[in-house]
């Protein structure tokens, strides 16, 4: 089956806001069956869900559900498919989003999930600046009570608690301050694409793809910086202690710092987390060649198997697979 064929998509109405905004959507679904278990995936800084009909789908066919979304200001949420910007009722400025509406729009999507597939388990993944959101989400007073009640599982891949090259203390409280004086002042914000992947052509599509622009705004770049800051400043990481989490991270990452990622996870005090690290990987995991990518997603697939066959197993089962 086709890429193109396992997915439907739609604009759907976001949480409340002034003004509304429709957030573009994916949905990946399993052929004639209920899904085993729903992934609530959320993408990184410039770009867009369209980046991951590859990985998406192979959960599909593995079994799952999986919702995506191109977040607030990001992808055709806020551009046309030519890139140009988008206008009129339920358009989503391009670059524009503040932390409180990342934090609900994520909250909005596992809700959204909740009725999409009643009674299934759900687990919530996010990559780089989307890793950031979901982690730093999951450690705050009322959204993580929240989101708990309602997900099975976290998993991170990549996250963005520090960038690899920060910039200088001077440049960075400069932007705190302007993030506050006017956070919707224009700012180039590049990703190289070159970091992004050893496959070459994953740098240049990300280059060429319309939907992926640099120019943002002061308020979502410090929002993802402040966020990570947030989630490095904290003695110990007030995290669900029985809510599993799953840390990814190539050792190569030039964009986000897995030294930051492995000093977060020695925070977390969870009672089921496990960080993996891939040797020699960059940002993009799910976008390396020489089998790289389908061992990673395999690995993804296999964690969320493992814990949706725990959570259904009879209680002296599971207790001994603790043993």
């Amino acid at each position: 089956m086709a890429d193109t064929q396992l997915y439907t998509e739609s604009f759907v109405d976001g949480p409340a806001t002034n003004p509304p905004v429709k957030l573009y959507t994916r949905t990946y679904a399993p052929a004639h069956a209920q899904p085993k278990a729903a992934i609530v995936h959320v993408h990184g800084f410039l770009e867009h869900s369209g980046r991951y009909t590859r990985p998406h789908s192979r959960w599909a066919a593995a079994g799952f559900g999986l919702f995506s979304y191109d977040q607030r200001g990001f992808g055709l949420t806020a551009l046309e498919k030519d890139g140009k910007h988008k206008k009129g009722p339920g358009a989503s400025l391009y670059g524009h989003a503040s932390d409180a509406e990342q934090v609900r729009d994520v909250l909005w999507a596992v809700e959204h999930v909740e009725k999409l597939w009643p009674g299934t388990p759900i687990y919530l993944m996010g990559h780089s600046m989307g890793g950031g959101l979901v982690l730093a989400a999951l450690t705050r007073a009322g959204t993580q009570e929240q989101l708990t009640s309602k997900i099975r599982g976290v998993i991170a891949s990549s996250p963005c608690i520090a960038l690899t090259h920060p910039p200088s203390s001077i440049l960075r409280r400069a932007g705190g301050w302007a993030s506050k004086l006017s956070p919707n002042m224009p700012l180039n914000a590049p990703v190289d694409g070159s970091a992004l992947s050893h496959d070459l052509s994953v740098g240049e599509a990300f280059k060429a793809d319309p939907l992926i622009q640099a120019k943002v705004t002061v308020g979502i770049v410090e929002a993802m910086l402040s966020r990570g800051e947030e989630l490095s400043r904290q003695r110990k990481i007030s995290w669900p202690s029985t809510l599993p989490l799953l840390v990814v991270h190539g050792d190569k990452d030039e964009v986000c710092s897995i030294q930051a990622t492995r000093k977060f996870f020695d925070k977390v005090e969870a009672k089921d987390k496990m960080l993996s690290v891939y040797p020699g990987g960059y940002h993009e995991l799910h976008n390396e060649p020489d089998g790289v990518a389908e061992k990673f997603v395999d690995e993804l697939i296999a964690w969320v198997q493992k814990h949706v066959d725990s959570s259904q197993a009879p209680a002296f089962e599971r207790t001994s697979s603790r043993l």
